[in-house]
């Protein structure tokens, strides 16, 4: 695959250093800076190590697919061809954060092995070898970063489960409300956006010059992210659903006693 020299560099460094962060940093800096830390199962510091390089990739891909997606004028006049350099680097940072993770997963399967993951990490690998090798799509593939916004709060809303905060604790409340927001917003409330772009370059002279494995790898990573994307929305609203219906029951069955009495 003739991936250029920098991407290819980027690429391995962000293993590297995602491996480093999951080995070594994250277990001896949380140590220091969450006491509660130390007194956890070996299977939570393992998925706890996991979500803070998750964490840690997704806010530095995340700004830099913001800064590309409104300041790239290459990439938003042509979002088939445009020059892919600044894409290609953020691409070659989460490709290699994801190839670490699945390494991670697969290494511990029985902790953080997750059949969705993979497969949301396979498909994303797929599209993204040919923004890699060919530079094709580099506004689609950037727009696609955006979603990482979201992994934060996702990942925060974990780390206050295993921490032993309650679910209608004002911290768990305050993080669910946001990311629930965010992650409509920036997964789901996008698309429309994102699929306006589509159609509007199919059939045009750049599309048809694309090869079709770019259009098939395209169009199946796009359609499965937001299958999953959707999936993960619902879970989302359901376990919304729930907590507000437990902070309903103790104040009706109060109600309920204040009129017996």
């Amino acid at each position: 695959m003739a991936i250029l020299s920098m991407p290819l560099v980027w690429l391995c460094s962000s293993f590297l250093v995602s491996q480093w962060l999951f080995h070594r940093v994250s277990p001896r800096l949380c140590s220091w800076l969450c006491p509660a830390f130390s007194h956890l199962p070996h299977t939570h510091k393992t998925e706890w190590n996991s979500r803070v390089v998750s964490t840690i990739h997704a806010l530095v891909v995340c700004h830099s697919s913001l800064y590309i997606f409104l300041f790239d004028e290459a990439t938003n006049e042509d979002p088939v061809w445009g020059d892919p350099t600044l894409v290609k680097l953020n691409v070659a940072i989460t490709t290699g954060y994801l190839l670490s993770d699945l390494v991670i997963m697969f290494s511990t399967w029985e902790i953080t092995g997750d059949k969705l993951f993979v497969l949301h990490h396979l498909a994303a690998l797929y599209a993204y070898s040919y923004v890699l090798d060919q530079g094709l799509l580099p506004y689609f593939a950037n727009f696609r970063l955006l979603s990482e916004f979201s992994t934060p709060c996702v990942n925060q809303r974990w780390f206050f489960k295993v921490l032993g905060y309650p679910k209608t604790s004002v911290p768990n409340l305050i993080n669910g409300a946001l990311m629930a927001a965010v992650f409509f917003l920036v997964r789901l409330a996008v698309l429309p956006l994102y699929y306006y772009r589509v159609f509007g370059v199919y059939g045009t002279q750049a599309y048809n010059k694309l090869p079709l494995g770019g259009r098939v790898s395209w169009i199946l990573s796009s359609l499965c992210l937001d299958l999953l994307n959707l999936l993960w929305m619902w879970r989302i609203w359901v376990g919304g659903l729930r907590v507000l219906r437990s902070q309903r029951r103790p104040a009706v069955k109060g109600q309920l006693n204040s009129r017996t009495h």
